[in-house]
């Protein structure tokens, strides 16, 4: 008495996209896109070895 009901579902299949034609506009969109992705990592990666700014963060007062 086994049926298909029980189980996980499978996911679908999602269809193949087909490839896209692109003009000189949008491949130079696509490469100015990869150079500031690429500048960005490239601070990113400074920013974190030269480490925190301040130091101990923020300081409570003791007054009310």
């Amino acid at each position: 008495m086994s049926s298909k009901l029980g189980g996980k579902a499978k996911p679908l299949k999602a269809p193949k996209s087909e490839k896209k034609d692109y003009d000189e506009t949008d491949l130079a969109n696509i490469q100015k896109k990869k150079d500031e992705e690429k500048a960005l990592k490239e601070l990113r990666a400074k920013a974190q070895q030269k480490g925190s700014f301040g130091g101990s963060g923020l300081k409570k007062s003791g007054k009310k």
